[in-house]
């Protein structure tokens, strides 16, 4: 997947003792069916024609500039922004993983909020896939230089990662969110306001389910009318995910987390309305149907327009591709990225 910006900047991703392999996204592409999509922080490379690192001599060896992700305890990630910056190897860091309670469960320990606090400061500067994460970073190192909120991209440019099926083939509502043991999925609130717009509509549910019996009986215990709901409960490889996806007619979801919003870009690429959630994608994908500033009432109410309106349907998915062009194509962020980097020299 070449460059969106006319190969002038590129961008490498590092992940310091990750799990996902190398991966390059240029000339050296490799489509394989083991590769990973160029989605979440594999876009931020994929976007530019950069690659993904795992090993941070690797990514020193490449001379691009890196965006460096902070995970697990961050001694990786501190010795890896070290190596860096001994290189002279321009380093913008973010954390791997950026809704609110992930961000708190991390900053909870005293030795990694030591070491965050560090890093952000010690960086050239921080890329943030959400607002509030860039307000984190600004008030780390207490100034707003270096710090820029740069959505996570998504490839609807791209034939091949075009999901969208005739309307006549989609069918019910997808609900989005799957954790019954994070509260501000708000997985139960999700599935009872499902419940109730399939008894006005007659339309079926879906849902994926990893809870096991857990799942199983406080779905039961919701009272869903079991002809109206199907339950999947095997993972399946993205694109998989993504074809079951466009199968539907909306995405339902009322994840408060303040996340990058992969379930709704994932809609975006199935070309499918997203209702609900307040991930950074949602806000900019889909601002007249995310929970943002909407009562429980109004998002449901537009489900229910969108269902029973072809018109004020197609014109939802129309705008969100729009939408989709200006603030999350790859040739947007791409040049968004460029713009960052040639800032901080």
């Amino acid at each position: 997947m070449a460059s969106q910006n006319g190969g002038s900047f590129r961008l490498n991703v590092l992940s310091p003792g990750g799990r996902d392999p190398e991966q390059h996204f240029g000339a050296m592409a490799n489509d394989s069916p083991g590769s990973h999509a160029p989605v979440n922080y594999h876009a931020y490379a994929a976007c530019t024609g950069g690659s993904f690192f795992r090993d941070t001599a690797r990514a020193i060896q490449a001379g691009d500039p890196v965006l460096l992700l902070l995970r697990g305890d961050f001694r990786d990630s501190e010795r890896a922004l070290f190596a860096l910056k001994k290189a002279k190897v321009p380093t913008a860091v973010t954390l791997k993983e950026t809704g609110l309670q992930q961000i708190a469960k991390h900053l909870r320990d005293r030795g990694k909020l030591s070491r965050f606090l560090k890093i952000v400061d010690e960086a050239d500067g921080c890329i943030a896939p959400t607002a509030e994460a860039a307000e984190l970073y600004r008030m780390v190192r207490r100034h707003e230089k270096g710090v820029m909120f740069i959505p996570t991209p998504y490839p609807t440019h791209d034939p091949r990662w075009n999901f969208a099926r005739s309307f006549h083939e989609r069918r019910g509502i997808f609900v989005g969110t799957r954790e019954w043991d994070v509260p501000s999925r708000n997985h139960v609130a999700a599935l009872l306001a499902a419940r109730q717009i399939s008894e006005l509509t007659g339309q079926r549910i879906a849902v994926y389910d990893f809870a096991g019996r857990t799942g199983a009986r406080l779905l039961a215990e919701m009272g869903m009318d079991e002809a109206k709901l199907e339950v999947r409960t095997k993972r399946v490889p993205y694109v998989d995910y993504l074809r079951v996806l466009a199968g539907h007619k909306i995405v339902f979801q009322l994840d408060s987390s303040f996340v990058p919003g992969q379930v709704a870009g994932d809609a975006l690429l199935c070309r499918i309305p997203c209702i609900g959630g307040n991930g950074a994608v949602d806000r900019l994908g889909f601002p007249d149907l995310c929970g943002s500033d909407r009562s429980l009432g109004e998002l449901i109410d537009l489900v229910i327009e969108l269902l029973q309106d072809a018109k004020a349907y197609e014109n939802a998915v129309a705008s969100s591709q729009e939408r989709a062009t200006e603030h999350l194509s790859f040739s947007s962020v791409s040049d968004q990225l460029a713009r960052f980097f040639a800032t901080l020299g």
